[in-house]
């Protein structure tokens, strides 16, 4: 266990991730420009999605990948919901539904290194959980803006949703829209297609992960001091939520008996917060929610605490299941 910690640690993008915590830090001068940090955020949507494409078609259907998408879905779906009502208690209902989104949905990058971590053990995970990961990231934006149309309906004494745009606002953005575009693309031109653009999506993945990780940690530590001024309960509640997430993934682990490689990446999915896609459909969809709260969350505490400490601790207790 202790080895693992350490393993995962000095893996170079983690250790990119504390450098650029250094920058704000030690004040270097260091920057990375905006176009090149959404770059990052897209490649790395997109090679996700194009590898779990190939992957699904390399890998033939069975009731294990049905239960596994089922268990997907159920975490994408009720984690918003208990979430909601632990952060209501002290947030405010916009913020509570924001923050309780990012919980539900999942971060692509914690995957990726978790994914990482694992291939440096010589552990593999099918493609069906990369499915799993882009099932579980629309829904819980959905779920979100709906708490908070309801809470705000009720305020207010009531009022119509438009459903048709929150659905499609929701399901057809910029992220969900990349990373289920090219898990399609990948399943439909199957060896051919995956043997033509192997030399983007895999050799140069983890350098393109490194700089995005680099960037995440300026991110991460330029919004940290934002925590404190949320006070205590944020990040009691905050490791709360993340304990009952990674109690019910291994609770559906051991019932659905998936394979180690597959269970590890389920637990971290189910623990994960998302910090690119949500802030995305939130800064339009509440913009009554403070965007400090729901990202420096996810980045600054759910972020580094499951690459550090987290990533080993459930590949861990999979193995002790």
């Amino acid at each position: 266990m202790d080895s693992a910690v350490i393993s995962n640690i000095l893996n170079p993008p983690v250790l990119f991730f504390f450098l650029g915590m250094g920058v704000v830090f030690f004040k270097s001068d260091l920057t990375i420009p905006n176009g090149l940090s959404k770059f990052f955020s897209m490649y790395l949507l997109f090679s996700i999605g194009f590898k779990g494409g190939h992957e699904l078609f390399s890998t033939p259907f069975s009731t294990e990948h049905a239960f596994t998408l089922l268990a997907c879905s159920i975490m994408a779906i009720v984690t918003p919901f208990f979430a909601y009502f632990i952060l209501k208690a002290k947030l405010d209902k916009h913020n509570a539904a924001a923050l309780a989104g990012s919980f539900g949905s999942i971060s692509a990058v914690t995957f990726v290194t978790g994914g990482a971590y694992l291939h440096n053990k010589g552990i593999e995970y099918g493609g069906f959980i990369v499915a799993g990961m882009a099932l579980m990231e629309s829904p819980a934006i959905v779920i979100a803006v709906i708490l908070d149309r309801l809470s705000r309906n009720k305020a207010n004494g009531g009022g119509k949703i438009n459903w048709k745009k929150l659905l499609h606002e929701a399901l057809f953005g910029s992220s969900i829209y990349l990373l289920v575009g090219a898990l399609i693309v990948g399943f439909v031109t199957g060896e051919s297609g995956w043997a033509a653009e192997k030399p983007f999506t895999e050799d140069l993945f983890k350098g393109l992960l490194t700089f995005f990780l680099l960037d995440m940690g300026i991110s991460a530590a330029k919004r940290f001091s934002e925590v404190t001024h949320a006070g205590f309960f944020l990040i009691a509640s905050t490791l709360l939520i993340m304990v009952i997430n990674a109690a019910l993934g291994l609770f559906l682990v051991k019932l659905i008996r998936m394979p180690e490689g597959d269970a590890v990446m389920f637990v971290i999915l189910c623990a994960s917060a998302s910090y690119i896609a949500v802030p995305a459909a939130m800064k339009d969809m509440i913009p009554e929610a403070n965007p400090s709260i729901y990202l420096t969350v996810a980045l600054s505490i759910v972020f580094p605490i499951n690459i550090v400490i987290g990533i080993p601790l459930y590949h861990y207790l999979v193995t002790i299941l």
